[in-house]
């Protein structure tokens, strides 16, 4: 197989996927003949053939995949005028503790934010799958340490908790506004 032919495949496959494709999945393209350094080296060659399009092909904590350029978003709306879903304060402020001093239990979270937590902003970034429990402390009662997914990264495009924002930049206070995930006017708590 040629290098057009292995291209044309690497583009099809990822325009397809609904989900980032991991390395591994991608050689299973090949039946897993193109080594490891070969695939990065077509990956990189994609990259450059989108540099002027309007898709791009980034990498992501969950693997490979074309997203929309940034500066495609103000058109891309207008097809699709449905607001993204918005989050309290509270919910984005417990994202944000758990995201920049994970892993971290309840108590912890409760200690930065000075209010109680409530099961309820726990259960909305579970079910967006954004966070999750990686264990417990050991400690009386055994609290859930929690953590950011892999979901969480991708859908923030980082390839790993290193590219998270310094806190106390401001890239740090618009990192959700970019993805229009502005909190509503709802209490703290």
């Amino acid at each position: 197989m040629n290098e057009t032919e292995v291209l044309r495949v690497l583009e099809a496959a990822l325009l397809c996927a609904d989900e980032p494709l991991a390395l591994p999945d991608l050689r299973t393209l090949f039946d897993n003949v193109v080594e490891p350094d070969d695939m990065r080296r077509h990956l990189a060659a994609l990259q450059l053939d989108w540099s002027e399009r309007g898709l791009e092909l980034v990498q992501l904590a969950g693997g490979w995949r074309f997203q929309s350029r940034p500066d495609m978003q103000r058109y891309l709306g207008r097809l699709n005028p449905e607001k993204p879903p918005r989050y309290s304060r509270a919910v984005l402020e417990t994202l944000a503790i758990i995201a920049w001093r994970q892993p971290v239990t309840r108590g912890d979270i409760e200690d930065v934010r000075g209010v109680t937590v409530s099961t309820q902003i726990v259960r909305t970034l579970e079910d967006r799958g954004w966070i999750e429990v990686l264990g417990h402390r050991d400690a009386p009662g055994r609290p859930a340490l929690f953590g950011t997914t892999r979901q969480f990264l991708d859908d923030l495009g980082l390839r790993s908790l290193d590219d998270l924002p310094g806190l106390d930049s401001a890239e740090a206070e618009n990192m959700l506004d970019a993805l229009g995930l502005e909190p509503t006017t709802e209490s703290a708590d």
